[in-house]
């Protein structure tokens, strides 16, 4: 082969190379998805072990050892910071609660960090988010007719058909009030709200993300029946996902020939604060919890919860509460924290918290920031995921998370760090090549596939470490 012939600049002409296959990534996500939404769960002795618990149990030390091997691309700051999350509340535990450690350890590092693992090892494409879209949107269609059943008779089929298996466990009925003079959809999660947030997700995934696969008409219905599906749970937190996503997606698409839209939004939401901060005799914080409710006592309730949530963060810095009670004033005579931001603060002091904000933030401006085309394919995946984590994001204000979505929400995050900007794109005045390889080229290993990528500086050869 001549030297001509070995170099190509056309990235296209890798679609020939063989790909690794991915189909084990897709069965995992496919498992992951099913278990999620089914109520199925079993008892070992004293410990409860829900299916997507006992799978990312299973999985997550084999994730984590391919992680640091490189299998799933470069390591990420995320994935340090998130692995020290993990440590410092294995350690606050520990002090807190030695004799619950290592079950809740475990449980709580298994759906947080090994749903994150799992996110960072199953969706490594274009195809792959596709593919996951995809697979949201059909469970949300195919629960819908549950949804509607339960909203109208208050009895969740799935729930109730689990419940009647000797060896499975289903969530207890919580005796859950209605709402609006409405039954509440629980589906099969721990609590409403979980279902709500559950379909919340799918709102700008759907929409943003499978633009230019299907029509404007199919996006719009497919949109809307998972918007519906997603109040039918009547929880502000969904509620407040699903808006933050809606008007993203509206402020997108009004100001789209805009080169500055998202710093005139960020500017819009500064002078609101402060107008509402010196217009009003409330704090910007209960004028935000009024809106983001159903009622002036839920938001009254949240704001007491915010404000002696900090008492208590502030009186225990560094290793936080763990599991114990928390000190209130004696009229909240429920210990529930309506704030997962906060609880972790709480449960684990400023340096858990810390540490899982900072991975979080700083994957959403590194992604965000990622210069891209706007007919690029990964510029609408990139919109969606981010315009769903926002949501998410103010939503958790709102509400906690445990269990089934605890691990969603996390398996969702890790689903978008695929996206992460590759040192190619950040290199100056560096022109990449591609050189496909025969048996007879000197770098060749009988290993490798038969078509590699490689960068080409000058004379220099590096490997593309993507």
């Amino acid at each position: 082969m001549s030297p001509q012939n070995r170099y190509c600049r056309d990235q296209d002409a890798l679609a020939i190379a063989p790909r690794a296959p991915r189909t084990y990534a897709a069965i995992s996500v496919g498992v992951f998805l099913a278990l999620i939404i089914l109520p199925i769960g079993f008892n070992v002795g004293s410990l409860f072990l829900s299916g997507v618990r006992f799978f990312l149990v299973t999985l997550s030390v084999p994730l984590a050892v391919n992680l640091l091997r490189g299998h799933y691309g470069a390591l990420r700051l995320p994935d340090a910071f998130f692995a020290l999350h993990f440590g410092w509340m294995v350690l606050a535990l520990w002090v807190n609660n030695p004799d619950q450690m290592v079950q809740n350890a475990g449980a709580t590092g298994a759906e947080f960090f090994g749903a994150y693992l799992l996110g960072r090892a199953c969706i490594r494409s274009s195809d792959d988010f596709l593919t996951l879209i995809r697979a949201l949107v059909g469970c949300i269609v195919l629960c819908s007719p549950f949804a509607i059943f339960e909203a109208i008779t208050g009895t969740s089929l799935l729930i109730e058909i689990a419940g009647k298996i000797p060896v499975i466990s289903a969530p207890t009925d919580l005796s859950i009030d209605k709402r609006l003079g409405l039954e509440r959809v629980q589906l099969g999660f721990e609590h409403p709200i979980h279902w709500g947030l559950f379909c919340s997700i799918g709102t700008a995934l759907c929409f943003v993300g499978l633009a230019g696969q299907l029509t404007l008409p199919k996006r719009l219905a497919l949109t809307l029946i998972t918007c519906i599906a997603g109040l039918s749970a009547l929880s502000s937190g969904a509620i407040l996902a699903i808006a933050i996503q809606v008007g993203l997606i509206l402020w997108a698409t009004l100001f789209e020939k805009t080169a500055k839209r998202w710093v005139i939004l960020l500017g819009v939401l500064c002078l609101c604060y402060l107008v509402v901060d010196l217009a009003s005799n409330r704090t910007p914080l209960r004028v935000f919890m009024t809106y983001a409710t159903f009622s002036a006592h839920s938001a009254y309730w949240r704001a007491t919860i915010f404000e002696w949530g900090m008492v208590n963060v502030w009186a225990n810095p560094i290793w936080g509460l763990g599991l114990k009670d928390w000190v209130r004033p004696i009229w909240m005579h429920t210990p529930s924290v309506d704030n997962f931001w906060l609880l972790i603060a709480m449960r684990y002091g400023l340096p858990g918290f810390s540490l899982l904000a900072a991975g979080y933030i700083y994957a959403l401006w590194r992604i965000g920031t990622r210069s891209l085309q706007v007919d690029d394919r990964q510029w609408k995946f990139r919109r969606a995921w981010m315009f769903c984590m926002l949501g998410l994001t103010f939503a958790l204000m709102t509400v906690h998370i445990w269990g089934a979505i605890y691990a969603m929400v996390f398996f969702i995050f890790g689903a978008g760090i695929w996206l992460w900007p590759q040192k190619a794109e950040t290199a100056k005045n560096s022109e990449i090549h591609y050189i496909q390889l025969n048996p007879s080229f000197p770098f060749h290993k009988p290993s490798q596939a038969p078509y590699t990528r490689a960068v080409v500086q000058g004379f220099g050869y590096s490997k593309n470490p993507n």
